[in-house]
Formats: C-alpha cells, sequence, structure tokens
C-alpha cells in the first residue's frame, strides 16, 4: 500500500500541461472547486463551465490548465494517491519494530488520507468501469502497492515472522482489493457497509490473519521471544 520500496514517480502527473508552476493558483483553483463539486453531485453531473465559474475563470482559460474535466479528475486521483504514498512513508521498512503497530500505522494513514478526500476515491471508483484513463491510472497505483506489500510479506516469513502459504503477490492483491471495497463501501453509505470507526481495526485483524494466521501477530524483533511459525499457528 506503499510505493516507498519501488520506482519514483512520474516527474509530471498525468492530465496537466508541463509547463506550468506547480504552484499555479488558478490550477489549484480548479482541483478546489472540482472537488468541492463532487462532494455535492456525481461527476457526470459537472460541467466544465462549472468549474471555470468556481475558479473565477473564463471556459478559454480553463483549457490552458486542462483539456477536458477527466484530466482535472485525473490530477485529483494522482494528488490523492500521491498524498497517500507520502502519508505511508517508511512505515513497511519498520515492520520488525512491532508488526501489529506498523501495520495498523500503515493502513490508518491511508485510511485518513482516502477519508480526506472521499469524494475524489468515490467519483474515481464510479467512473472507473466507463473512463480507461482512471482505470489505467488506478491499475498502475494499485500494482505500485501490490509490489510493496508482496516484498513486505515475503521479508516477514524471510524472518521467520510470518509462515509459508499463499503466493506473496496473490495475498497483496487480495487484501489491497479488500481495502478498496471496504473503504468505498464505508465512505459511500453503500450497506452493508463497516463503521467509519471500526474500519482500521477491522481490516487490520484480517490482514494479520492472512499474513501471520495470527491477530495477534509475532513479538517485536529482538524482544528474545523466539517462537517458530510453526509453533505459533498450532
Amino acid at each position: 500500500m506503499t510505493p516507498a520500496r519501488t520506482a519514483p514517480r512520474d516527474a509530471n502527473p498525468r492530465g496537466r500541461r508541463a509547463a506550468r508552476s506547480a504552484g499555479d493558483e488558478r490550477e489549484s483553483a480548479i482541483l478546489a472547486t472540482a472537488e468541492r463539486l463532487l462532494a455535492e453531485r456525481s461527476f457526470a453531473e459537472i460541467s466544465i463551465d462549472d468549474l471555470a465559474r468556481g475558479a473565477g475563470i473564463s471556459r478559454p482559460t480553463f483549457y490552458f490548465y486542462f483539456p477536458s474535466k477527466d484530466a482535472v479528475l485525473l490530477t485529483l486521483l494522482d494528488r490523492v494517491t500521491e498524498e497517500a504514498d507520502a502519508a505511508a512513508g517508511d512505515v513497511l521498512d519498520r515492520l520488525a519494530e512491532d508488526p501489529r503497530a506498523r501495520w495498523r500505522e500503515l493502513i490508518g494513514r491511508f485510511h485518513e488520507t482516502f477519508g480526506a478526500h472521499r469524494a475524489v476515491v468515490l467519483a474515481c471508483a464510479q467512473v472507473r468501469g466507463t473512463n480507461a484513463e482512471v482505470r489505467r491510472l488506478w491499475a498502475t497505483v494499485l500494482e505500485r502497492w501490490v509490489q510493496a506489500i508482496t516484498t513486505a510479506v515475503e521479508a516477514e516469513r524471510r524472518r521467520g515472522a510470518a509462515p509459508a502459504g499463499l503466493p506473496a503477490r496473490d495475498l497483496a492483491i487480495a487484501l489491497n482489493s479488500m481495502n478498496e471495497r471496504v473503504w468505498y463501501a464505508t465512505f459511500a453509505g453503500d450497506g452493508p457497509a463497516v463503521a467509519d470507526a471500526d474500519v482500521v481495526d477491522v481490516l487490520l485483524d484480517v490482514w494479520l490473519a492472512s499474513i501471520y494466521r495470527d491477530t495477534t501477530a509475532p513479538p517485536a524483533a529482538g524482544t528474545g521471544q523466539i517462537v517458530s511459525p510453526g509453533d505459533r499457528y498450532r
């Protein structure tokens, strides 16, 4: 769920012209308007005129910044995932300190970031089936997170903290996909859904049970409590 172990992101997020300054106030106004409107109505109901008006610019000026409203949504998605990646930081590199605490920290940071931008998350999920660009961008992001979790699970197995089992990549795909669906249901109120306050703990227990076959997770490295994976799960 974090790209800390993978290659750097592209310098320019998708859908934006490379020549502009990242701090351009008009671009920021367009993006802020889009996120505000997404909290009020569906993406299909938002027009370019709505975005231009909300940003205090003309329709022709809008096109200087974005070629389409789809490009606005792509940029919002890119920024949200970038924010989530930054929030995750190096958590996966510190799993041995306290596996349960670190996994909870990781899931919690993602939940907080996606929750703060739930209108964007929901809009992208809703249009993904018909919008190839959103689908491609999300697939790229999800692949990055899957690779990171795969690496983390394999590392936990190598150090004896997690038992051998299903291919780590398959496990990572299933866990990330589960998170995606659970968050969507919670944010959309699309029942049955886990209560927002309980999401992190529910997801954490499923992750721990899947990776360690035990919701308590192993002790922190260096505690002197040496138990083989085979003994722990009998």
